[in-house]
């Protein structure tokens, strides 16, 4: 990473200056996304802006620049950085004030950085499948909106870290509705299940394009809410996000998914993906 879109610029991080009382800082009040690259090519730029609109619009953060600015600048500072693989970050705070709760005035401009980073390797555990747990789901009731009050998210990574898993699932009242950073698919009788795109979960890219191929190639995908033991009762699980694209879940608080590694519908939805991408 040698530069960074600072606003309209595109400066070293060596220049970047973060207000102190930019209200990202002191309370969350800002919104991200975090858009893949591969082989030197964005992956579905336009609807991660389309979301960041959207998450802007119910935080009441005024959008600044528009998309053509926008998209050009990132493509730009992809090139800067020679990113061919990895993702841009780009995040948008209310801006700096004077630390009071209440929004400041007119005066006071949103914030826009962004940077580029490469990725790992994911291809080990796309092939193998991951280990995961269950916990409590215990944030807050807007989990569409993707801003950066993440305090909920990092706490149940922590946990699934602390436990030798890759990812936390969380449950709201026995419902599952995603893992701390990703979106969660059941397969049941070769009908694939994921918690509905509403208030309780973040509508991901990844989510929204594996259910639009699934349905090309006459998969049943429903979108309805299902329970923990349905999880553990599943034939298959996956995860999906951007970076991690498509990720089987072989163990759920040490039972066995299924057979216990990936299923044949979780690795053709991984080839269709890739194809994608690729």
């Amino acid at each position: 990473m040698n530069y960074i879109l600072y606003d309209k610029n595109f400066i070293t991080i060596e220049d970047l200056k973060i207000d102190m009382e930019d209200r990202g800082y002191q309370f969350g009040d800002g919104i991200y996304e975090v858009i893949g690259v591969y082989n030197g090519k964005t992956f579905k730029m336009i609807e991660h802006l389309n979301r960041l609109e959207r998450s802007a619009k119910e935080l009441q953060i005024d959008f600044p620049h528009d998309f053509r600015f926008l998209k050009e600048s990132l493509e730009k500072l992809q090139s800067l950085n020679g990113l061919q693989n990895g993702m841009i970050y780009l995040q948008i705070t209310r801006g700096a004030a004077s630390r009071v709760h209440h929004f400041p005035g007119s005066d006071v401009p949103p914030v826009l950085i962004a940077y580029t980073r490469e990725m790992n390797d994911n291809s080990f555990i796309q092939k193998k499948g991951v280990e995961c747990i269950t916990t409590e789901d215990l944030r807050w009731l807007r989990c569409d909106i993707k801003s950066l009050n993440l305090l909920g998210n990092v706490l149940a990574k922590q946990k699934a870290v602390e436990n030798n898993s890759f990812e936390a699932i969380l449950c709201r009242n026995e419902i599952v509705t995603e893992g701390s950073a990703t979106n969660v698919f059941i397969v049941k009788n070769g009908v694939l299940y994921t918690h509905p795109a509403n208030n309780y979960i973040l509508n991901g890219i990844t989510r929204s394009t594996v259910i639009e191929q699934c349905r090309k190639m006459n998969y049943k995908v429903e979108e309805k809410p299902f329970k923990t033991q349905d999880l553990l009762d599943a034939d298959e699980a996956f995860l999906t996000g951007t970076l991690i694209d498509v990720v089987p879940v072989r163990k759920i608080n040490d039972y066995n998914i299924g057979s216990g590694v990936p299923g044949s519908i979780t690795i053709g939805i991984q080839q269709i993906f890739n194809t994608l991408i690729n």
